[in-house]
């Protein structure tokens, strides 16, 4: 059975220990969806929300994000990003997302890209709330993950 690295052997949380871990280049790719109605999915790709470039500002939110993971989930370690990339797919019932961050470091940059999937879907979901408030959020998934220790993962 695994055991879960955030705890020590009393069962309190701790941030885990990385400093005999080698330094390698590290990426993970992640993605989300905003599914929305017909109306809000062409004001938001058209460019026509009434709070401006929803997409453009999503982007930017992403971005963010990532580079404040450590503040945000208390026990991953605060990464120096090489690269953190959001694309943005809108078609005519949504938005997906799709974050990659890039480090060379001693621990992985998976919850840099899901936090980045997160907030950008938020900061849709924000923008184009007063269009449809019923717009959903779902499929936040680690895709790929490359580097350290534990080898690759693909979904």
């Amino acid at each position: 059975m695994t055991t879960l690295t955030h705890l020590d052997s009393a069962g309190a949380a701790h941030m885990v220990d990385v400093s005999d871990k080698q330094v390698t280049a590290r990426e993970a790719v992640a993605e989300g969806r905003i599914s929305m109605s017909r109306e809000a999915a062409t004001a938001i790709r058209s460019g026509a929300a009434v709070k401006g470039d929803v997409l453009a500002v999503a982007r930017i939110a992403g971005i963010m994000a990532a580079k404040r993971t450590s503040d945000l989930i208390p026990l991953c370690h605060p990464l120096p990003l090489t690269r953190v990339a959001i694309d943005l797919s809108a078609d005519d019932t949504g938005v997906t997302a799709t974050a990659t961050a890039r480090t060379d470091g001693k621990t992985g940059v998976e919850m840099e890209a899901l936090t980045a999937v997160s907030i950008t879907l938020l900061t849709i979901y924000d923008m184009g709330k007063a269009i449809d408030k019923a717009m959903t959020i779902d499929g936040i998934r680690l895709i790929t993950k490359t580097g350290g220790k534990s080898g690759d993962y693909r979904a």
